[in-house]
């Protein structure tokens, strides 16, 4: 997939804001110890996302209750959500002055006990030695998810599946999106964001909006 950077300004995906706080005390030490314990720049971006996707547990697969949201809560309480874990890996990177964004696909939130559309998040990191951005997928593996970090060959925790409506957007944010973050915001615990988890990114409300006029 080609991707769309949706600023033309490098600097916005290195920029600190609220959710993406890399100058906390603990991220700034965590992307310290990756860094200088890696090869090389290609190296420190691997370790970051094995780290964030094996060291922070999926809310959901560690059966927490409670949401997180900002990078350095999301390090603190070790687990969040796949768009919470996105933000971590985003902060570590972006740390250590790695071009880092969010991605998102739509896809099938169960096929049996809840076939429908969700928005589900991931990052775009640019790797200087391939002078390229790619997808990474820190979701955290399990039985039936293999998210690996690859320069070459794409392997994210979920295959789009075409046939069941699901949909790979090739944007890639600066900022999380922010009907994503609005959810999270909304709800105090994961069992009441699992009835009402994003469906739609603001651009694709925007765009509806348009063509309605």
């Amino acid at each position: 997939m080609k991707l769309k950077l949706l600023s033309d300004r490098i600097e916005d995906y290195l920029a600190k804001s609220e959710i993406i706080d890399f100058d906390d005390e603990q991220i700034c030490s965590l992307a310290d110890e990756l860094y200088q314990s890696a090869a090389d720049e290609t190296d420190f971006i691997r370790k970051a996302y094995e780290f964030v996707r094996d060291e922070i547990q999926h809310s959901a697969d560690a059966g927490k209750d409670e949401i997180t949201l900002k990078a350095s809560d999301v390090l603190k309480k070790k687990h969040g959500v796949c768009f919470a874990k996105s933000h971590l890996l985003a902060a570590l990177l972006r740390n250590k002055r790695v071009p880092c964004g969010l991605c998102y696909q739509k896809l099938v939130l169960d096929d049996d006990d809840a076939p429908v559309l969700i928005l589900h998040g991931l990052n775009a990191v640019f790797l200087r030695e391939y002078q390229k951005w790619v997808r990474l997928d820190a979701r955290g593996n399990k039985t039936g998810v293999n998210a690996q970090f690859s320069a070459e060959k794409e392997q994210l925790a979920f295959p789009v599946r075409l046939e069941k409506g699901e949909k790979d957007f090739s944007e890639v944010f600066a900022e999380p999106d922010t009907n994503v973050t609005g959810c999270l915001l909304r709800h105090k615990s994961r069992a009441a964001l699992w009835n009402d988890l994003p469906i739609e990114l603001s651009i694709e409300a925007a765009a509806c909006c348009r063509a309605e006029k």
